[in-house]
């Protein structure tokens, strides 16, 4: 009996920790299974042609917010063109009701319900005969049609052992420009009532001598980075601590490594450690979602702000560390101008990311349970997401997508980062700024199309004509605002194309060549650029006059966090100075 595991990732660039986990542990009791990734890009037919391709006996595919109605399209299909092929599936989104499930969709054979190796090794063994005994129904953990048609919910499981679970990357070249998903614990200690992964309070660790290992092939086979997929990587102190060390001591200056963290547990000793780390060795993903008390009373999670705002700023001190912070709007007494405020309070945290989401109503969660007494208004179709609530009407949700939008573009994107922070100065809150700029777009007709970045440029300068047109001194403004948007601009790429509002560059061709030329002689600012003459180092860097001063962008050394060119400020009288900016 062949079986196929499918996965219908998010992006190619994705891979699916689940599927190769279940394969790998399945064939340490001798059940061989196939694997196949798709995308949720690709169209039903592609992905159907594929499957019926490969003839499976069985197929089980892994669902999940993002692909559910891909999936839900493509089982519908499978009797059609495999009549004889049973279909199982897995995964969170179906896990919680499982038994609807297959009331809705008399296709699918059976559930596999919460972590799967060991029912799927099971079913495996009974499917090929592998192991020559048992049958489904004694297997724990899944839900299935029985011969009758009758829909079977067995016992739950109980968890396993992390440790016992194979690596599976052994194959490192079979992911190559693919993110690399790693666990090294599972269950979260906390209990969130928006998270699904509050349900597994079984906090399991992997055996320390077992990730060094393998964190140590990822760092020999020159992995770009690895994404730890732990709830919350700091939980217990010692773990996180071993394994930073290791990755600090081990590293070879390529890997970046991904960590979701509390960061109000983060103690002194671990942020020492992290203040001492190469930049860019690191990244850490840390989930605010409310600076409001009773929200974060009222959706059980645990943490205290101010210790949350003391490490991202001593850690954001050290300058070597990017920092993803999170922000969900949606929840219980978070109304608009409360959301506001919170949004402000984490803006100010300086984060190199912030990201404004909306809340999920997860099947099993806590949330979903309280939808009624909240009010809660969500969408039916995946991934669920909330309309309304009591606090916060539909129209609110509105505004706060345009903010969201706004967000990404003029602060995640790190291209207009000293305008931002400039223009903040011009509004009582960074919130209202980043709501006015959104209006702005709505008024102008520019919202939801897709924009160049030089465009981008173009509206964030009409934007700030309109704010600053009442200003006395308004066109010293206008200017100054223009100078830095011509330093974010080029501090990303040597943009040949200037917007028109830049005018032409005030450094002419002959100040730009006499520069070059004594730069090919001297090396003073350009030291990296051995082997390169005055035309190439001309065509690979930037010469521009801001601020009254000559500064040159280099773009071979970019800052590791930001992507930022160096950029030296040229000492025009002496031309013997050089400093950084």
């Amino acid at each position: 009996m062949k079986i196929l595991l499918a996965a219908v990732n998010a992006k190619y660039i994705h891979s699916n920790l689940a599927v190769y986990s279940l394969s790998a542990y399945a064939k340490t009791r001798g059940c061989p299974s196939d694997i196949a990734e798709y995308t949720v890009n690709q169209q039903p037919d592609e992905i159907l042609a594929d499957i019926y391709m490969r003839r499976p006996g069985i197929l089980c595919i892994s669902c999940y917010l993002w692909n559910i109605t891909l999936v839900e399209q493509i089982v519908a299909e499978i009797p059609k063109i495999l009549p004889g092929t049973e279909i199982w599936l897995g995964g969170p989104e179906v896990s919680f009701e499982a038994k609807e499930f297959l009331i809705r969709h008399p296709e699918v054979t059976g559930i596999m319900r919460g972590e799967g190796e060991e029912t799927f090794a099971s079913l495996a063994a009974v499917w090929t005969n592998c192991e020559g005994q048992g049958s489904v129904e004694e297997i724990d953990g899944i839900t299935f049609r029985n011969r009758k048609g009758e829909i079977i919910e067995n016992s739950s499981r109980s968890p396993m052992d992390l440790s016992r679970v194979p690596f599976v990357y052994s194959h490192i070249e079979d992911f190559k420009n693919r993110i690399i998903y790693y666990e090294s614990s599972r269950g979260c200690p906390f209990s969130c009532s928006y998270c699904l992964s509050s349900i597994d309070k079984c906090l399991r660790f992997r055996d320390l001598e077992l990730v060094k290992r393998e964190l140590q092939f990822f760092i020999d086979h020159e992995v770009s980075q690895v994404k730890f997929v732990d709830r919350t990587f700091n939980c217990r102190h010692d773990h996180a601590m071993k394994i930073w060390n290791y990755i600090k001591d081990h590293d070879k200056g390529i890997t970046n490594f991904h960590f979701e963290v509390a960061a109000d547990l983060l103690n002194e000793e671990e942020i020492r450690l992290i203040r001492s780390m190469r930049p860019g060795l690191i990244q850490l993903e840390i989930g605010v979602q409310s600076a409001n008390p009773q929200t974060i009373r009222e959706i059980r999670r645990k943490m205290n702000l101010e210790q949350v705002r003391s490490a991202v700023f001593r850690i954001k001190e050290a300058g070597n560390v990017h920092q993803h912070l999170d922000l969900i709007a949606g929840l219980p007494y978070e109304d608009y101008e409360s959301f506001a405020r919170s949004f402000d309070q984490v803006y100010s945290m300086r984060p190199e990311q912030l990201q404004l989401g909306f809340l999920k109503v997860l099947k099993g969660s806590l949330m979903h349970e309280k939808a009624e007494e909240y009010g809660l208004l969500y969408q039916d179709r995946p991934p669920y997401e909330v309309l309304s609530t009591k606090w916060i009407s539909y129209a609110d949700v509105i505004r706060l997508k345009g903010v969201e939008d706004m967000v990404e573009v003029y602060y995640n994107s790190g291209q207009f980062r000293n305008t931002m922070e400039h223009l903040e100065e011009e509004f009582s809150s960074a919130f209202g700024m980043y709501e006015e700029l959104a209006a702005y777009y709505n008024e102008s007709g520019l919202a939801h199309m897709n924009h160049t970045r030089i465009a981008r440029y173009e509206i964030l300068d009409r934007f700030i004509g309109q704010i600053v047109q009442k200003d006395r001194s308004r066109e010293e403004k206008q200017k100054a605002y223009r100078e830095w948007l011509t330093l974010d601009l080029y501090l990303r790429d040597n943009v040949k194309n200037r917007p028109d509002f830049l005018g032409e560059n005030k450094v002419s061709s002959d100040e730009a060549a006499a520069f070059y030329k004594r730069e090919e002689d001297s090396r003073e600012y350009l030291s990296g650029y051995q082997g390169y003459d005055r035309r190439q180092m001309r065509r690979m860097t930037h010469l521009e006059r801001i601020g009254g001063e000559l500064l040159l962008f280099d773009y071979l050394s970019r800052d590791p966090l930001t992507g930022n060119a160096r950029i030296c400020v040229i000492r025009e009288k002496t031309g013997s100075e050089n400093d950084e900016f």
